[in-house]
């Protein structure tokens, strides 16, 4: 049995001139909480809907749970529960007929589970699903793909609508229920205030590509953000350890992925004025690997 949940290597889809996923390479952990983050529009349901055979990858390879995608995509989605971005189900039925429908595709189904997240979310399983609003909709396609024991969770946006407390719930299930029986969840999101109370690893995707890969407590421990004040031409110091940087007022902030004291160290030598090397945290390195250039905002990304 492979190790990998997921893994990718050079993954390609594109829609006409546009490559919606560029070349993606990712390893997924079996029994992990994954963090599949990016920005709206950045690649991340088109590589899910890839992942489970929805949509044809033009290139590269790819396989779930050890099943290739391309050729044994049944096998893929008969282990792997699913919660998509639209929350799209079957509008005239209600979460209870929903139920008694699915109950039989899935040898592993929990009927227990069906009844301990009907009482933990307060899901509405006697109204329509069309007549529900968009949290009680994501209640119920959660209900759903947590209750059919899948080997493999993914999740695309599964917060939508939920409010604090539905949220900080769902967060215990997942490690209780999933991840403690040595099942994986794949959480796609662009809420890392959420993602990061409870994800092992994060893969952060722009433009089709995953631009860092790592595991959360290593990206704590390594990255640090160095502020300094100086020249400008003293501040554009350019080396592979900085990820981004950005001017605001009379200060430069520096993103190091490793090795901070010898940034720190260089930047004195050539005239800043170093006032703080400090941790940082899931958003600062977010903000880092994805910006390019916004100069509305002062700000300046180095690769």
């Amino acid at each position: 049995m492979s190790e990998l949940a997921i893994r990718t290597e050079n993954l390609v889809k594109h829609y006409g001139n546009t490559k919606a996923v560029d070349g993606l390479t990712m390893s997924v952990p079996r029994g992990s909480i994954y963090g599949f983050l990016g920005r709206n529009g950045a690649g991340k349901t088109t590589t899910i809907k890839s992942l489970l055979g929805l949509a044809r990858a033009n290139g590269g390879e790819a396989s779930v749970l050890g099943y290739d995608i391309q050729r044994e995509h049944l096998q893929v989605l008969q282990h792997t529960g699913f919660v998509s971005e639209n929350k799209a189900l079957f509008d005239n039925l209600t979460g209870d007929e929903m139920v008694r429908f699915n109950r039989g595709y899935f040898p592993t189904w929990s009927d227990k589970h069906v009844e301990r997240y009907r009482k933990l979310f307060e899901t509405p399983m006697d109204v329509p699903f069309g007549k529900l609003s968009l949290g009680n909709k994501t209640k119920v396609c959660l209900l759903l793909a947590m209750s059919q024991g899948a080997e493999l969770l993914i999740l695309d946006e599964p917060t939508s609508g939920l409010d604090p407390v539905a949220i900080d719930i769902l967060m215990e299930v997942l490690i209780d229920d999933h991840v403690s029986e040595g099942r994986t969840v794949f959480m796609s999101s662009h809420q890392l205030a959420h993602v990061q109370k409870i994800v092992e690893w994060v893969g952060i995707i722009d433009h089709g590509r995953i631009l860092l890969e790592a595991r959360l407590e290593d990206v704590r421990q390594n990255y640090r953000v160095i502020t300094a004040a100086g020249i400008e031409t003293a501040a554009r110091l350019s080396r592979p350890e900085i990820v981004g940087r950005r001017h605001s007022a009379k200060f430069w902030r520096y993103l190091v992925s490793r090795d901070s004291e010898s940034v720190a160290s260089e930047l004195r030598q050539r005239g800043m004025a170093v006032s703080d090397v400090s941790p940082c945290g899931l958003e600062d390195v977010f903000l880092g690997v994805v910006r390019k250039e916004e100069d509305h905002a002062g700000v300046e990304v180095v690769a």
